[in-house]
């Protein structure tokens, strides 16, 4: 029997849910506290919910919420936005090339994070084509409902568990860097991506020292891509000059 035949698109989306069931323990953490700071900006609990399922973009709905509240102009607030969410430009084309064609992809993308997409990078390439789709629509829809669930529950509850457990303030918003680090640590056993995140962590460091912390994530992203791509420019180049020699 074939794959395409005894594929089963709700087994292939559990095994995506089962798969990114370790995403949440960096999600909700995070959910709660966006909640929390969205109510103390002076946002309803609608409205940040409203804000984690339309946006949903981490570090930039911290953003909107801030400028919003400091009265900053719209237009502002969305230009930065976007700015900092231009990374998923990189991210769109390398799952392009892994991902099987379906006019349903639009509406999915949204489902696309930096954990989902460290995630799927890693396992879709060890998934048969047919089950890929499904898998991923299985592990976005968790993360995405997820994230929603913790905006509302922090927007209610949040003050309260703040106040019954102060520590707890301090240690959730670094609950998704942590687990986003875990993800990309195996990376470093690769030459050129450990050279290329070694790139991006010091432009980063970098940019933010120097006072500019609201783009240091997407300018930083941008030098280490293009220090990953130069890298295996050189490499491939190298090597084709190596085998003409020989």
């Amino acid at each position: 029997m074939s794959q395409a035949a005894s594929h089963s698109p709700v087994r292939s989306a559990l095994q995506g849910v089962r798969e990114a069931i370790p995403l949440l323990g960096g999600y909700i953490p995070v959910a709660l506290s966006f909640g929390l700071v969205a109510t103390q900006a002076g946002f309803s609990t609608l409205e940040a919910t409203a804000i984690s399922a339309l946006i949903y973009a981490g570090a930039s709905q911290f953003l909107f919420v801030g400028m919003i509240a400091t009265g900053a102009p719209l237009w502002l607030v969305v230009a930065m936005t976007l700015l900092i969410n231009v990374r998923h430009v990189v991210y769109g084309p390398n799952l392009a090339a892994l991902l099987p064609r379906s006019r349903h992809w639009p509406w999915l993308m949204h489902g696309l994070t930096d954990q989902v997409f460290a995630l799927a990078l890693t396992r879709l390439p060890q998934l048969p084509e047919v089950k890929r789709f499904s898998w991923f629509l299985g592990a976005s829809l968790l993360a995405w409902g997820a994230w929603i669930i913790g905006t509302a529950v922090g927007a209610t509850a949040g003050e309260a568990f703040t106040a019954r457990w102060p520590l707890l303030g301090e240690i959730m918003p670094f609950a998704l860097p942590a687990l986003f680090l875990t993800m990309v640590a195996p990376r470093f056993t690769d030459k050129r991506w450990a050279v290329a995140m070694g790139c991006t962590i010091l432009a980063a460091l970098c940019l933010t020292l120097v006072g500019w912390g609201n783009v240091a994530i997407p300018l930083a992203a941008a030098c280490g891509a293009l220090c990953f791509y130069s890298t295996q420019f050189y490499t491939q180049r190298f090597a084709t000059n190596r085998r003409r020699e020989s």
